[in-house]
């Protein structure tokens, strides 16, 4: 009885040295809790769609597997991108699809200009409402980079629905995954200064919400035309971030920052093949 005491006790205390830790540092707590929330939110999320379509296709529910190969082309940018999908079709005409699968693009480039990626400095917070916000110009700096060059390698989300037998209009976007590329050197540009210094791609990839997302993550809308049973052509609208870190964090102001994104708008052209 006195060891529940005892514990009770030392509990209580814990509580609420973290209560007080929590009033002190109350922003950064929130920021903290609030990425980690989401990640852990995105991961359970995952988890239950698999177990839930994984039971839908154990009591008969049809199935699409596609392998898609696509390129994306916009001023001196281009994309390859080879992704595979399991898609499960729901209704009784089954027009509906949601799918999982994985994508591996390859992003190619020359002289863009990378932005201040972390979103409590280009937006002020990491809330939610962070869609309907501006960026703060301000906060923003630059990292030139002559000839960028990034792989990425995601879990992809994927919607589409049938128009007819051979029409099929698509979203997809890239959920978590990792990054990988060579290292370039790159242009720091703070007003009229400059510095020369080294960046990677930033490893670790995972879609949030706007500006919170972090690495490099690719997301489609198209429109897929089934020449026959087999295969298929797609034309649409590829819409990729590529994220850079650098060697140090050479952005000082409102604080510390070291890693820097590009938003890309490209024209897409692909072809799937159905398994």
């Amino acid at each position: 009885m006195s060891d529940i005491f005892f514990n009770s006790q030392k509990l209580s205390l814990i509580l609420r040295d973290g209560l007080e830790s929590d009033k002190l540092n109350q922003p950064s707590v929130l920021v903290l809790r609030f990425k980690l929330d989401m990640k852990k939110n995105l991961i359970v999320f995952t988890v239950l769609v698999l177990m839930n379509l994984q039971g839908y296709t154990q009591t008969g529910g049809h199935i699409n597997k596609y392998i898609d190969a696509t390129v994306g082309v916009a001023k001196y940018q281009g994309t390859l991108s080879l992704s595979y999908v399991n898609t499960w079709r729901f209704g009784s005409k089954q027009k509906l699809g949601i799918g999982l699968g994985g994508r591996f693009t390859s992003y190619f480039a020359a002289n863009q200009y990378y932005t201040t990626a972390p979103a409590k400095l280009t937006s002020g917070n990491t809330s939610p409402t962070i869609i309907f916000q501006d960026n703060i110009q301000a906060n923003i700096d630059t990292f030139l980079i002559k000839s960028p060059q990034v792989n990425s390698v995601n879990l992809s989300i994927n919607i589409d629905y049938r128009l007819s037998k051979k029409i099929t209009a698509g979203f997809n976007i890239d959920a978590i995954g990792f990054s990988f590329g060579g290292s370039r050197t790159g242009n720091y540009i703070n007003g009229a200064s400059g510095k020369m210094l080294n960046a990677t791609p930033t490893p670790f990839n995972i879609l949030l919400i706007s500006d919170n997302d972090k690495g490099s993550l690719n997301s489609e809308f198209y429109i897929r035309y089934f020449l026959n049973e087999k295969w298929g052509l797609k034309v649409g609208a590829q819409f990729l971030f590529t994220e850079y870190t650098t060697e140090t964090k050479v952005q000082q102001f409102p604080e510390e920052n070291d890693r820097f994104r590009n938003k890309s708008l490209l024209f897409c052209v692909g072809a799937s093949y159905k398994i």
